[in-house]
């Protein structure tokens, strides 16, 4: 199987990557390859949603792709969330612990919602 990766930018402080696929050691390089075709799309400190609904497998591959993908971001002091992991995606974030818990989200109205209050305790007034 193969991996497809489609990208979304409609803002510059938010870009949405959708997987369909297996992300593991035959497809982490077209990943790779993909992703430094769309993090510069986001400007420093914005979020990348990584939605990952039609990922049925990862590897450990797959999985320090994320990991560098996530550091890169960082580095920009940008955020990596991801979205929709098919149960058995999940499990493997959950065994290994390579992602936050706080970076996953089941849902669309749960990471808009996670984003809401973000901008909203940045935009709070202090006192």
């Amino acid at each position: 199987m193969t991996l497809i990766v489609r990208s979304e930018s409609p803002t510059t402080d938010r870009s949405t990557v959708w997987l369909e696929g297996r992300l593991d050691a035959a497809t982490f390089a077209a990943f790779d390859e993909a992703m430094r075709d769309i993090t510069p799309l986001v400007d420093n400190g914005g979020t990348l949603v990584i939605d990952l609904s039609a990922l049925e497998y990862i590897s450990s591959a797959g999985l320090r792709s994320l990991a560098q993908l996530r550091k890169q971001m960082h580095d920009r002091e940008g955020r990596t969330l991801l979205l929709n992991p098919q149960p058995q995606v999940k499990k493997v974030f959950d065994i290994v612990k390579a992602v936050p818990v706080a970076e996953v989200f089941a849902n669309v109205t749960e990471l808009d919602l996670y984003l809401d209050h973000m901008q909203r305790q940045m935009t709070a007034p202090e006192g």
